[in-house]
């Protein structure tokens, strides 16, 4: 077989043009995976110093509006009032102990207002609070743990049935909807695990279990970033390979058409 012939100057201006615009974007998007893992990392640093502060009282109704996911989710804070165990909701929910519920309580404040507080995990089996041994304190309780944002909609594939009483995701304002509860946060706590006996590491543990909050924030942007650089070098050195071999061809043909003359 001869060796082609040399490509066409438009076919090569294409070529490069195509090339340098997936390198263009492969590289932007490596770029912008640097920035998100800058952006992770930062925002991790942020949730440890929230959950390691001393705990401050929870924001009242006033500061509702205000409460974000970005600057407020896993603060440490402390809220007293009566619990409605009547109320409580039954949130399905995997942990480490299982599949089961979390036990969503509201918390009716001094001033009227609510938070509902996730007050732990119980098993299948003790889902009746008749069969918890429940440690559920009566009148006023104090309450220290993690604020978190809302869930609304429900879970993964599965939404919400509040007629039903099925509840996939701690959507506090659909509950309290269900629960005919006023002046309730855009927010839950989840209680933190009590000190001394009654944790989960206990032999008979105290239902509900609580401080099973799990805080992990997915980091794999220094991968997809080495990703898509590779990929940038890969085409990089395609199009260096392409033009070598379109120059290689040339020099061929010119010395093929020097013998000729």
């Amino acid at each position: 077989m001869s060796e082609r012939g040399p490509r066409s100057g438009p076919f090569l201006i294409a070529l490069g043009i195509g090339a340098l615009l997936v390198f263009t974007g492969l590289v932007a998007l490596g770029l912008w995976q640097v920035e998100r893992r800058a952006w992770k990392l930062d925002l991790i640093a942020k949730v440890d110093q929230r959950v390691h502060a001393p705990a401050a009282p929870v924001p009242g109704p006033g500061q509702w509006p205000q409460v974000q996911a970005a600057s407020d989710e896993y603060r440490r804070v402390t809220a007293s009032g009566t619990f409605l165990h009547d109320r409580e909701t039954l949130v399905q929910a995997t942990t480490a102990l299982g599949g089961g519920y979390w036990v969503l309580t509201p918390l009716q404040q001094a001033d009227g207002s609510i938070v509902f507080v996730n007050r732990g995990f119980v098993s299948p089996e003790r889902r009746d609070r008749a069969t918890r041994g429940d440690r559920a304190p009566a009148g006023e309780a104090t309450v220290t743990g993690l604020l978190r944002i809302t869930e609304p909609g429900g879970g993964f594939l599965r939404h919400n049935n509040p007629a039903a009483n099925l509840w996939y995701s701690r959507d506090v304002q659909a509950i309290a909807a269900a629960r005919g509860l006023n002046r309730v946060a855009p927010f839950f706590i989840d209680e933190a695990a009590p000190a001394g006996p009654g944790t989960a590491a206990a032999k008979e543990p105290a239902w509900p279990i609580a401080g099973l909050t799990v805080i992990q924030f997915p980091n794999s942007h220094l991968t997809y970033a080495i990703t898509w650089f590779g990929l940038a070098l890969m085409v990089l050195a395609a199009a260096g390979y392409v033009a070598r071999d379109e120059l290689r061809v040339r020099r061929s043909r010119m010395r093929e058409d020097a013998r000729h003359d």
